[in-house]
């Protein structure tokens, strides 16, 4: 059984990842700093507090654990807060990533599946998305995640680190038997904002914008089940230095905010009451992936294409008060 360091780990896309390497027959081990993770969704093999920004402690996770490989899942996420604090996104996700490297260099561990993001694209040209569309970041956010593919590609030539970044869109659902799923602290995706109206906790969802270029006026994105990202880490793990240096996952389909709300009263049974407030700044029409690359290289299909079912894992996470652990 081979070791994978999983930073980040405890958080909503690490944490799935950790139980799909061990589905797969590794040990994960994860390394996060609990600020945004949680103790509670760590199930699948060891837990090492640390900061990414201590390299020692990460040396001396790396010389205790002797992991093979690394998953990097540790880095704030939260388009807004990037804006508002960017030196805490850059000293982050930039800077404690480098340090990330550097532990790994030390340690001769030369092979590294990146967690990164369709915010590297900017607004968008031509919908779907491939991966030779220009990287155009607007919000420190997708400068931090694009900086990071940089340095990636950067040590690949000096070092010879094998590497590859997963850019991916919306993810969303939760494990379907349960164990894990998504609880950020504040909330801000979609679909969890929905169902916590469903469930009585808010009044209301708010829908930013009804006058874009799209058949019901709401901007649409691409939903990718949460196991799905999981398992498409997994395999570019085992293809690490036969792949190219970044893949979309996604599912190639567009749901409109309009279609996740009323995919969710049809999942619920809910009415969820609903309030329309003005476009936020930068947010595209359409945000769609083609993930035929990753389709043909990875030999990976997403296995969740229906938003019902996806919400409906959702769904069950949330009645499960499992999210509510944190």
């Amino acid at each position: 059984m081979s070791k994978v360091l999983v930073t980040g780990g405890a958080g909503y896309v690490g944490s799935h990842a950790c139980k799909a390497l061990a589905e797969a027959g590794h040990e994960p081990v994860v390394y996060d700093n609990l600020v945004t993770g949680h103790e509670w969704a760590v199930r699948w093999g060891p837990l090492v507090v640390g900061d990414l920004l201590d390299g020692e402690r990460l040396s001396a996770a790396m010389a205790e654990h002797r992991p093979t490989a690394v998953m990097h899942f540790a880095a704030l996420s939260t388009v807004g807060e990037s804006v508002a604090d960017t030196a805490r996104y850059y000293r982050n996700n930039v800077v404690g990533t480098l340090s990330l490297l550097e532990a790994m260099r030390a340690a001769e561990i030369d092979r590294i599946v990146f967690s990164s993001t369709c915010a590297v694209y900017g607004i968008p040209e031509v919908v779907p998305i491939t991966e030779d569309a220009a990287c155009r970041p607007i919000n420190p956010y997708g400068m931090t995640k694009y900086a990071v593919e940089g340095a990636l590609a950067d040590y690949g030539r000096a070092y010879g680190l094998a590497h590859v970044s997963l850019r991916y869109f919306n993810a969303a659902g939760a494990s379907p038997a349960g164990e894990i799923g998504e609880a950020h602290d504040p909330e801000t995706h979609l679909i969890p904002l929905v169902l916590d109206v469903a469930a009585g906790e808010r009044p209301e969802v708010t829908v930013f914008g009804d006058d874009y270029a799209t058949p019901d006026g709401t901007c649409i994105r691409d939903y990718i089940h949460v196991d799905d990202l999981a398992e498409a880490h997994v395999v570019a793990l085992t293809r690490l230095g036969e792949l190219r240096p970044a893949y979309n996952l996604g599912t190639g389909v567009g749901v409109s905010v309009a279609e996740i709300i009323a995919a969710a009263r049809r999942v619920t049974g809910t009415d969820i009451p609903l309030v329309h407030a003005g476009r936020r700044p930068g947010d595209p029409d359409i945000l769609s992936a083609d993930p035929s690359l990753a389709h043909h290289d990875l030999a990976w299909m997403p296995a969740y294409l229906d938003i019902e079912e996806t919400i409906r894992t959702a769904w069950a996470w949330h009645r499960g008060n499992l999210r509510r652990q944190s």
